[in-house]
């Protein structure tokens, strides 16, 4: 690999051992057996290199979840049979994707002060909606993109709640089987309007 290549690569390890405020210039120019003025030159700042290497994490991380999708049960068995299978998968997950997780809520918490990151963020997320909204209900955003970014907004409220709740206490967050049983008790109201 080249300097600039391991300098992301160097980053991405600090990022999910430190964190984003955690990691210094110095950390990630040891992580990548590179120097500090090497950062400077890629990237023009500790910051945009940490940017760079998130944005490429992230990236991952919405390849990963794309792989758990397609991974899932055949198109056999129930709506709701699927549901649960998939969302087991996703909660499995969770414990691979653990730095990544706390990194985006982490990030979140911050956002006021990372106008750069807002916009990042923004444009992933409603590349993650329509991607969701595609994955689990196979929605075509052309044929109808309200209802895809509605679809999406909704999967992607209930991953990142599943996500904190597994962050904050893995032990007690609901499992898939929960999930589905929840959903089949408030939905039967809203499918009759």
């Amino acid at each position: 690999m080249g300097n600039r290549e391991d300098l992301l690569a160097g980053a991405r390890r600090c990022l999910m051992e430190k964190g984003y405020s955690g990691t210094t210039a110095r950390d990630i120019a040891t992580a990548a057996g590179t120097s500090l003025a090497s950062i400077g030159y890629h990237f023009r700042s500790t910051k945009a290199l940490l940017n760079a290497a998130l944005v490429e994490a992230m990236e991952e991380w919405g390849q990963e979840i794309e792989r758990t999708l397609a991974a899932g049960p055949a198109l056999g068995g129930t709506p709701a049979q699927r549901f649960e299978a998939t969302w087991t998968r996703i909660i499995e997950s969770f414990a691979r994707l653990r730095p990544l997780w706390a990194i985006q809520f982490e990030l979140i918490a911050q956002m006021d002060r990372l106008p750069e990151l807002r916009e990042a963020f923004a444009a992933a997320n409603r590349q993650a909606k329509l991607g969701l909204a595609a994955l689990f209900e196979n929605l075509d955003p052309d044929a109808d993109a309200r209802k895809a970014m509605a679809v999406g907004a909704f999967y992607q409220a209930l991953l990142g709640g599943m996500a904190a709740q597994w962050l904050v206490d893995p032990d007690e967050a609901p499992s898939a089987a929960d999930l589905a049983e929840a959903l089949r008790t408030i939905t039967p109201g809203l499918a009759t309007q």
